[in-house]
């Protein structure tokens, strides 16, 4: 089974210059736990987690830094630079191998340089589960 067989192709985006609270907004409306940030002219520059956030909000020394941690600072300075990628051609074993090796919990599947969309453990998972794999 490859990629494309499993990803997830409607994929919400964030702007890099938008504020960490627009952005957990988004990950909160949308359910889920990172989201591709993109620049202006609309390439991947890296990814915003719900683990990225986590971790730039316990370095906050009081409630004053916390807020202006989602009210002053913007995605491109907490996000995830270079996020993982993958080719929609590639087996799903590849996607779940690399996951596993790099510790993530999501690929971004590429092709020719443009995000075409997202797999995640929970991909692989629901697969296994309902006998897809």
């Amino acid at each position: 089974m490859r990629v494309a067989d499993l990803m997830e192709t409607d994929l919400q985006v964030v702007q890099e210059d938008i504020t960490v609270a627009e952005a957990v907004v988004t990950l909160a409306e949308g359910h889920i736990r990172g989201l591709p940030v993109v620049d202006r002219q609309n390439r991947m520059v890296g990814v915003i987690s719900t683990s990225d956030v986590l971790e730039a909000a316990a370095e906050c020394g009081d409630a004053e830094e916390r807020n202006a941690l989602f009210e002053r600072t913007i995605v491109g300075e907490v996000m995830t630079s270079r996020p993982k990628t993958i080719s929609p051609d590639a087996d799903v074993k590849e996607a779940a191998k690399q996951m596993l090796e790099l510790e993530v919990h999501r690929l971004f599947v590429e092709q020719g340089g443009e995000l075409v969309g997202v797999i995640s453990q929970s991909d692989i998972v629901r697969a296994v589960a309902t006998a897809r794999i």
